[in-house]
């Protein structure tokens, strides 16, 4: 690899690295770069690679042996500690792009760009094969042009203003600003992501950052996002919203997720919420909180898929085709008597999707209802509610009251969150990817 290569970090990220036999160990996810006073270009410490299993690991340059157009090479040998951020630690595409800087050169200066937004940095290796941060791709701030309009051209990637290539020693304002890359931006940098994997980069950012990406999540996509982190997190950001917002961010959770992080808040913040919440969103939650957490009661969902008896099966096949819905969920119809909202009347049944399947759209579901499965009082214990989702090979159960009436469901996916270490989320080994 020649003292001139560059390479430019938007390209960089998304690449597959291999080890030196050619099998695959991740993909590139961003560059980490180190500032300091007594030298006018960062230096290029190592990468953050995704690796299967979503997770984020930190290969230092030291171990690059090649980058091209297509892949990065590494000598093989990864830990797989999960990447955390130090303090005088910087992530290029996560934190620097769209940055306002000010670029110096009297070149510059007559051609408009005194102030600049950073599109993009350029990266070279140096004689003693360090890498350095060296030029900055800029895009001229367009004047009269509303902040909404930017976010607006920043997430469609449709970019106006004239661009230009400088040295990073000629640009200020890259690192005296932390935290100055609009939100927007790095939640573009990450849109291709599931939830889960969005919620992992979120929690690996600093408190303060989190907040500026949670202010800049729409309510659902919040929503989704907490339901996936650790319950600290949870708390930080939901104590760092509005009333108002946060009230609307726990209307979009799941019931359960959304109790279980009440669950986690002082009493009277709870309760404040809960009354600024629509009357008809809150009352479910303050059933749930009503059980203990470790019960089928505390840990159902208050939204299964409940129809009456006369309903047809093509009406249950397109109740259970509904993208919003769980897939634990969607394995299951609930027939009772109305009101068919939890807590509905008389709990008479179920049916299981594979069943629906194998009938004709035109009859009812009443008359293919499974009454060998008995149901869950609220009170069953997390001990009951597992043996028998294992001893009939099921995915979800449903939960009645003392009058027979179905209130809820528990799923699979429920008992998991019990059963795991309180800490799964963040779990951290160390493995080794050998070539």
């Amino acid at each position: 690899m020649s003292a001139s290569t560059r390479v430019f970090v938007a390209r960089l990220t998304g690449l597959s690295v291999f080890d030196p036999l050619g099998d695959q160990v991740g993909r590139v996810r961003d560059v980490v770069v180190m500032f300091s006073a007594t030298r006018p270009q960062p230096r290029v410490i190592g990468l953050v690679v995704e690796v299967p299993g979503r997770r984020r690991v930190f290969v230092p340059m030291t171990r690059v042996t090649s980058i091209d157009a297509g892949a990065v090479i590494t000598t093989g040998l990864v830990n797989m500690r999960r990447f955390e951020q130090r303090t005088n630690e910087v992530l290029v595409a996560a934190e620097l792009f769209d940055r306002t800087v000010r670029v110096t050169t009297t070149e510059a200066v007559e051609a408009g760009f005194a102030t600049a937004l950073v599109e993009d940095i350029a990266i070279e290796q140096g004689p003693r094969r360090d890498w350095i941060g060296t030029r900055v791709f800029v895009r001229q701030i367009t004047a009269g042009v509303s902040s909404a309009s930017k976010a607006m051209s920043r997430l469609t990637r449709r970019r106006s203003g004239k661009t230009m290539l400088v040295d990073i020693r000629d640009v200020v304002g890259l690192h005296e600003q932390p935290g100055a890359q609009s939100a927007e931006r790095l939640l573009e940098t990450y849109d291709d992501l599931k939830v889960a994997d969005l919620a992992e980069v979120i929690h690996d950012l600093n408190p303060k950052r989190r907040a500026e990406v949670a202010a800049a999540l729409d309510d659902e996509r919040l929503a989704d996002v907490l339901e996936e982190l650790p319950e600290d997190d949870q708390v930080e950001i939901l104590a760092g919203l509005a009333n108002e917002r946060a009230a609307d961010v726990l209307e979009a959770m799941e019931p359960d997720d959304a109790a279980d992080l009440l669950a986690d808040l002082p009493p009277e913040q709870a309760e404040e919420l809960l009354q600024l919440m629509e009357p008809d969103e809150a009352a479910p939650l303050r059933r749930l909180l009503a059980y203990d957490e470790n019960t089928a009661g505390g840990m159902m969902t208050t939204e299964p898929v409940v129809l009456g008896p006369e309903a047809t099966i093509a009406e249950a096949l397109a109740t259970v085709r509904r993208e919003e819905l769980a897939p634990a969920l969607a394995s299951m119809v609930y027939v009772c008597r109305p009101p068919l909202e939890a807590p509905t009347g008389r709990y008479l049944g179920l049916v299981h999707i594979q069943r629906l399947l194998r009938e004709p759209p035109h009859g009812a579901v009443g008359s293919i209802i499974d009454k060998e499965i008995e149901p869950l009082p609220a009170t069953a214990s997390l001990e009951t509610v597992t043996r028998t989702l294992a001893t009939y090979n099921l995915v979800s159960l449903p939960v009645v009251d003392d009058d027979g009436r179905l209130i809820g469901a528990v799923t699979v996916d429920d008992v998991l969150d019990h059963i795991l270490p309180e800490d799964w989320r963040e779990e951290r080994h160390e493995l080794g990817v050998k070539p």
